[in-house]
């Protein structure tokens, strides 16, 4: 695969971006893409591996990524495309957003930088678009059965899009004004271009699917009405219920969960009107993030795009060490320190730090209150203990709670259908079909909050598991 002895020749080299002074200026996406040049360089570093750990234990649809690494090396880039598709419905998206778990498994891991699998990904792929390679590919037969998925995030889009391939009739309904889900409205656009989304929807709609936006399942239509419209269901809602701080003063104004903090900004560079209250701005504010995640990430951008006049991160987990440490082995994910574009851009970041209080003034939050904790064994598991002598205040005119999402919401549909659930809250389900036969459920309805390219995997696999339980 790729060029022989080629990880020796050629050093791992990532994409630059746009300049932190540009950039924080719009919204505008902030990678910029290597020349082919380089890209076949990348490429040819991928080497004959015995066992290709990439795609075996890292990358959750299977991309076969030896393949199409060597596929570009050559220069045939339209079957690299083709290839690449075979596995992954959206890999201009994971191109984008995915952490990249592959690359973590690559075997040049082990020793040495891995190759650049995630940005040679979205390279294929937007080739493939340019050069007209990417088509509808709408079923030759149709089956007579109808499917309804509910919620057209990743995992909902994937399995709508195998579910018409395969010939079946599929309705998306989205309770938001436009699909997309977690896409659209948890992810900024400097990372994710929401152009990049209607680019595939309008491939989807080609293909069969319809949706329908603004509709609340089990409210606006009736569970009743839906058994009797349609054979099977997706349940792909993904899990929004957010994780919560019981601390005195949480009841202040100025302390929102993310979603809700992010989603407002990707409605106003979309244009999209707001019903009944004000978006958040973090204008001239000085905002504390809380959660040190990829989401808490996206909070520090955009809130600094926003104006932020100063911006803090607190995490009660410890630092992370600076390379791979014993206990995160290869090809496992590595628990190391990661520094996001957003935090290059500023802000300051606390690691093992509880969040104690919130205090305000005229009932807004005005100062969070912290302390240091130290992370003792307890049984076979580990928990935070605080530190005396530790506490600590910071001002803070907007607080956002990042501290991530605890499973699927259950008021509503999942309630209204009756659905078992696992020990975490999530839908509980056997090859993707949950307690109720007609009923099959999705990426992080069933997994908890996850990756999209788990989703994405998710999403497929629910689809063959509805298909031939329609066959």
């Amino acid at each position: 695969m790729g060029e022989l002895g080629g990880f020796l020749k050629y050093r791992r080299k990532e994409p630059d971006h746009r300049p932190v002074a540009e950039r924080v200026k719009d919204f505008n996406e902030i990678e910029l893409t290597l020349d082919q040049q380089q890209l076949v360089q990348q490429a040819a570093r991928c080497m004959n591996c015995g066992i290709p750990f990439c795609h075996g234990a890292g990358c959750p649809v299977g991309n076969l990524i030896p393949d199409f690494n060597d596929l570009v090396h050559q220069g045939r880039w339209q079957q690299a495309c083709d290839l690449l598709h075979s596995t992954n419905n959206f890999p201009e998206i994971t191109g984008r957003i995915c952490p990249a778990p592959c690359e973590a498994a690559c075997t040049l891991e082990v020793n040495d930088e891995p190759v650049l699998i995630r940005h040679i990904e979205l390279q294929i792929v937007e080739r493939g678009f340019r050069e007209g390679w990417i088509r509808p590919q709408p079923a030759k037969r149709r089956s007579g059965r109808r499917v309804v998925v509910i919620g057209s995030g990743p995992g909902g889009l994937a399995a709508a899009q195998q579910l018409a391939r395969a010939g079946h009739s599929v309705l998306v309904i989205e309770q938001d004004a436009r699909p997309g889900g977690m896409l659209r409205y948890g992810i900024p656009d400097f990372k994710l271009p929401k152009w990049v989304i209607d680019r595939r929807l309008d491939q989807l709609r080609q293909e069969g699917v319809e949706f329908q936006t603004s509709v609340k399942a089990g409210e606006d239509v009736s569970i009743r009405y839906l058994r009797q419209r349609f054979d099977a269901m997706c349940l792909a809602v993904g899990a929004r219920q957010p994780r919560d701080l019981d601390v005195p003063g949480r009841g202040l104004e100025g302390i929102v969960f993310a979603l809700d903090f992010l989603s407002c900004q990707n409605r106003l560079n979309a244009g999209e009107p707001f019903e009944g209250h004000q978006p958040v701005n973090a204008k001239d504010k000085t905002v504390v993030v809380i959660g040190g995640g990829d989401t808490g990430s996206d909070c520090i951008g955009t809130a600094i795009r926003q104006g932020a006049k100063k911006v803090y991160q607190l995490e009660i987990l410890p630092e992370p060490p600076q390379t791979r440490p014993v206990d995160t082995p290869w090809p496992t994910w590595p628990r190391v320190i990661r520094t996001s574009t957003s935090h290059q851009e500023g802000a300051q970041r606390f690691w093992s730090v509880d969040t104690k209080a919130f205090e305000g003034r005229d009932g807004r939050v005005a100062e969070v209150h912290c302390c240091k904790v130290e992370w003792v064994r307890s049984g076979p598991s580990w928990q935070p203990k605080d530190v005396p002598g530790t506490g600590f205040s910071l001002k803070a005119d907007l607080v956002i709670l990042a501290m991530g999402f605890v499973h699927v919401m259950h008021k509503g549909l999942v309630e209204g259908l009756g659905l078992a659930l696992d020990r975490r809250g999530n839908v509980l389900v056997d090859s993707y079909q949950s307690s109720v036969p007609w009923v099959f459920a999705a990426g992080d309805a069933v997994s908890g909050a996850s990756l999209v390219v788990k989703a994405i995997a998710s999403g497929r696999g629910a689809a063959e598991a509805i298909d031939n339980w329609l066959r």
